[in-house]
C-alpha cells in the first residue's frame, strides 16, 4: 500500500462538489487502480463448457486499453439480455419505472462516502442502467432523447457500466433507505449477468467460480490438500489444548453436514474459527462430517449470474444427500448466508432435498424452524441456542486480553437478520463487549468494501475509500474503549477488514466470532489453558523470559 496516501491524507481528499460537467458528459477514469483485473481467457473458456452462452468470447483485454475486444454483436447480446431479464425478473421492470431520484440513498453508499464520486452514488450508480432502459425499451425515451434522461447502449456506456458496477459490492445499505424498497444490489447482479454475456469479467470473481465447480472450493484446494489442512488444525488445538479432537471427513451416516467458507481453512485468521468449529463439535460429540467435495460455502455465483448461484448452492445439498445427512450446519460466511436465505427457496424449493429435515439440535432439542425450508442453519444459531440452554462450560476471562466489537457483516445482518445472535454469543464469552455508534451497526452497518468479489489488491486505495465509514467507526471504539479486536461472522470479512484496520485504526485485529468460543471453552473441569487458538498467551501466563513454555497437563 506504499502508493496509497496516509489515512489523513486521503480523508481530506475527498471533494463532495458535483463535477462541472453533466454526469452523461463527465469522463471515466481507466487508469489502472480504477479497474478489478479481466478474467483469465481459460477461466472463461473453462467455464463455457459448463454453462454455455453466459461468458463471451475468452481473451486478453485490459481496461485501460482503447479496444477492449468485444464481440461483433455484442451491443445486440447486451440489449437482447436486457429485454430477456426484465421479462423473467419483475423486480428489475419495477425498479427501473419506481425511482423518482428523491435522493434518500445518496449518501448511504460507502464508495460515494469514500470518493465523493457521484456515480457511486446508489442513485447515479442505478441512473447508469435506468438510461439505457428508457432509451432502448420506452417510447418515451426513444423520442425525447437527453430530455428524459435516456441513452441507448454504446461502447462508451458499457465501458462505464464496468467501471461502476464493480464499484458496487452488492450490499444493500442504500436500500434499507430507499422508500420504494429498491434494491440496487439486485440492479448490479443484473449489470454484471449483462457484462458476462460479452466477456466483461473479473478475475477475482471468475477465478474462484471456475475452482468452484472444479474442486468445490474458491481456492482450488484438492481433496488430499484438505485434508493434510484440517490435519494441521488438528495437531495446532491438541498443542493449545492437549485435546485430541476428532474431525470426520466425506463419512456417510451422520446427522449433519458441516461446511464453512475455504478461506477458514486456508487463510489467517479464518483457520483459528475453523479451529473454534473442530473443538466446539468434539466437546459436543456432534454426529456431523465435513466434505471435501463441498468445501465450500461460499458462493460467488451472486456476483455473477442466477445461474451459477443456482449451481453452487445446490452442490452442498447434493452431498448432504450423497452422505445420508438429515441437515447442514453452515460456518461463519455470508455471500452463502444471503443466497440461502434469500434466493434458494426460489430457485430450488425443498423439494429436491426430501431425504432431509428441518434442522433439530441434538443437544438442546430446538428444532429451528426459520431453517424449515432451506435445511441449513448458522453455527451463530446453534452456538447461541447452546449458550441458553446452559450446554457450554465458558470461560470468559480468557479472552480478558482483548476488547471486543462486532462488525455486522451485509449478507447475515442485511440478508438475514442474524443481529442478535452473535452478539449473545459474544457477551457470553468475552467480558469486554463495545458496540459501535448505532448508525453504523446491525440493520444500518457499514460494508468492508471488499464484498461481491472486490477484495483483490489492484483496486487498493477503492477499498481503503469505501472501508472510510466502517473504519472511522472502528476507530472511535478504539478512542473511546480501547477496542483491540473486531469480531465478524463473514469469512470475506476476514480477508478485507485487516488492511481496513491497519489503515483506519491501526492496532485493531481480526476475529471470527468461534475463535473466541475456543479460547473461552471450559473442556472439563480443572483444565488449565494457557494459550489461545492462535497460539499466543492467555491472560496470567504473559511469556515473562525467553524460554517461557506453557505448562503440560501433567504440570497442571
Amino acid at each position: 500500500m506504499s502508493d496509497i496516501p496516509k489515512a489523513d491524507e486521503l480523508f481530506k481528499s475527498i471533494d463532495y462538489n458535483p463535477p462541472l460537467t453533466g454526469w452523461m458528459e463527465t469522463p471515466v477514469d481507466f487508469s489502472p487502480g480504477h479497474w478489478c483485473y479481466p478474467a483469465k481467457p481459460e477461466k472463461i473458456a473453462y467455464m463455457e463448457t459448463k454453462l454455455p452462452g453466459l461468458w463471451g468470447e475468452p481473451r486478453e483485454w485490459l481496461p485501460s486499453d482503447a479496444d477492449w475486444k468485444l464481440p461483433a454483436n455484442w451491443k445486440e447480446t447486451v440489449v437482447n439480455g436486457f429485454r430477456e431479464r426484465l421479462k423473467k425478473f419483475r423486480s428489475l421492470q419495477l425498479f427501473m419505472d419506481i425511482c423518482v431520484r428523491c435522493g434518500a440513498c445518496a449518501d448511504k453508499c460507502h464508495y460515494f462516502i469514500g470518493s465523493g464520486d457521484p456515480k457511486n452514488m446508489p442513485v447515479l450508480r442505478a441512473e447508469l442502467m435506468r438510461s439505457v432502459y428508457r432509451g432502448e425499451f420506452t417510447v418515451a425515451g426513444k423520442i425525447l432523447s437527453k430530455f428524459t434522461g435516456s441513452r441507448v447502449m454504446e461502447e462508451n456506456v458499457l465501458k462505464e457500466w464496468f467501471i461502476y458496477f464493480y464499484q458496487c459490492t452488492q450490499c444493500r445499505r442504500c436500500s434499507l433507505f430507499c422508500p420504494y424498497g429498491i434494491d440496487t444490489a439486485e440492479m448490479t447482479m443484473m449489470a454484471r449477468e449483462l457484462m458476462h454475456l460479452v466477456g466483461l469479467n473479473t478475475n477475482w470473481i471468475m477465478e474462484p467460480v471456475s475452482n468452484c465447480n472444479i474442486t468445490g472450493n474458491h481456492l482450488g484446494i484438492q481433496p488430499h490438500a484438505f485434508k493434510d489442512i484440517v490435519d494441521f488444525m488438528v495437531d495446532d488445538i491438541e498443542e493449545v489444548t492437549g485435546r485430541r479432537v476428532k474431525a470426520p471427513l466425506n463419512e456417510k451416516g451422520h446427522e449433519i453436514l458441516f461446511i464453512t467458507p475455504s478461506g477458514d481453512v486456508f487463510a489467517d485468521p479464518g483457520i483459528y474459527t475453523f479451529m473454534g468449529y473442530l473443538l466446539l463439535f468434539d466437546y459436543l460429540d456432534l454426529d456431523y462430517t465435513l466434505s471435501t467435495y463441498a468445501s465450500e460455502g461460499g458462493n460467488f455465483g451472486s456476483f455473477t449470474n442466477n445461474e451459477v448461484m443456482k449451481k453452487l448452492n445446490a452442490k452442498m445439498y447434493a452431498e448432504a444427500e450423497r452422505l445420508g445427512c438429515k441437515w447442514i450446519l453452515g460456518g461463519e460466511c455470508g455471500h452463502m448466508w444471503r443466497v440461502v436465505h434469500q434466493y434458494m427457496d426460489t430457485m430450488t424449493g425443498d423439494t429436491q432435498w426430501s431425504g432431509m429435515t428441518t434442522p433439530k439440535s441434538p443437544i438442546t432439542g430446538t428444532v429451528f424452524n426459520n431453517a424449515a425450508a432451506t435445511k441449513m442453519l448458522h453455527i451463530t444459531e446453534f452456538t447461541a441456542d447452546l449458550i441458553k440452554h446452559n450446554k457450554l462450560k465458558l470461560d470468559p476471562s480468557r479472552n480478558d486480553h482483548l476488547r471486543v466489537t462486532f462488525h455486522d457483516s451485509c449478507n447475515p445482518a442485511r440478508g438475514m437478520g442474524l443481529l442478535d445472535e452473535p452478539r449473545y454469543v459474544l457477551k457470553h464469552v468475552c467480558n469486554n463487549f463495545f458496540e459501535m455508534p448505532p448508525a453504523t451497526i446491525r440493520e444500518q452497518t457499514f460494508c468492508c468494501a471488499g464484498g461481491s468479489g472486490l477484495n483483490t489488491d489492484e483496486i487498493m486505495e477503492i477499498r481503503l475509500r469505501g472501508g472510510l465509514p466502517r473504519g472511522n467507526a472502528l476507530r472511535y471504539v478504539q478512542e473511546q474503549h480501547g477496542v483491540n479486536l473486531m469480531a465478524c461472522i463473514c469469512a470475506i470479512d476476514r480477508a478485507t477488514l485487516i488492511p481496513l484496520a491497519n489503515y483506519w485504526a491501526p492496532g485493531v485485529t481480526i476475529a471470527g466470532t468461534h475463535e473466541l468460543v475456543a479460547n473461552a471453552l471450559v473442556l472439563e473441569e480443572g483444565e488449565v489453558r494457557t494459550m489461545d487458538m492462535r497460539q499466543e498467551p492467555l491472560p496470567g501466563f504473559e511469556d515473562e523470559d525467553d524460554d517461557w513454555t506453557p505448562p503440560t497437563k501433567e504440570d497442571a
